[in-house]
């Protein structure tokens, strides 16, 4: 049976790699990578429902009327899909005005309809390759020599994406010598949102999606915080 899965995005980030496309001369943007996402997910049955609204004002947009226009895109998904982009971010405006980390705040949360309750989606970042084909303005690899650890940039995130990584209560840690004691890398499924690159997403699309729900079933372990404007004052 297909999952229902949710795909939040900047739409117009350009900064990102150049697909093939039949148009030589279309800038690829966000949203092309959404729509070889959605064949991609289609082909395993999934159903796919699509996040953002591009070009609408949310500063003008009351907390009853974001709930509305997304509470029934998320309500019956499992899975939630975030497409992580080098310009997702708009600096110009506080994060309660853009779509995203609305979008994932409503995948954290219990939504009721009906005398029934959703459970928390599944939440997976998909980094997507820079107009230069890297992922380093968000991931670096091999930062330590030794145990071939990895550093994610996640203060580059909205707040409500970055809080929901690293936050296992119990985490576990390398035992490489390498290491400060005090900043040790951690080890496991160490994030309720891990993070993952493009290429690796694509070349096992149902591995991935497994590796979330797994995540999932294992949701006790973890710190989740949901309600977006607590999060935007208080980290």
């Amino acid at each position: 049976m297909g999952r229902k899965i949710f795909i939040s995005y900047k739409y117009k980030d350009a900064n990102v790699r150049q697909l093939e496309q039949d148009n030589p001369y279309h800038q690829t943007i966000g949203r092309d990578y959404v729509d070889v996402l959605q064949i991609l997910l289609e082909k395993y049955g999934n159903n796919i429902n699509k996040g953002e609204k591009d070009g609408e004002d949310m500063s003008v947009l009351e907390d009853a009327t974001i709930q509305s226009l997304l509470g029934d895109k998320i309500y019956d998904s499992s899975i939630t899909l975030v497409l992580i982009s080098p310009n997702m971010k708009d600096p110009l405006l506080p994060e309660t005005d853009q779509w995203i980390p609305w979008e994932v705040s409503y995948s954290l949360r219990e939504q009721s309809r009906n005398g029934r309750t959703s459970k928390t989606n599944a939440v997976m970042a998909i980094v997507l390759p820079d107009a230069n084909n890297s992922y380093e303005y968000y991931i670096k690899e091999h930062t330590c020599p030794y145990c071939n650890s990895r550093t994610l940039f996640t203060g580059r995130l909205f707040k409500v994406l970055s809080v929901n990584m690293f936050n296992r209560y119990y985490p576990t840690f390398s035992t490489c010598i390498h290491h400060d004691a005090n900043n040790r890398p951690e080890t496991g499924e160490c994030s309720y949102i891990p993070s993952v690159k493009w290429i690796d997403f694509i070349s096992d699309v149902e591995g991935n999606l497994q590796r979330v729900e797994r995540i999932k079933e294992n949701i006790e372990a973890y710190n989740i915080k949901k309600n977006l404007k607590t999060i935007v004052e208080n980290y």
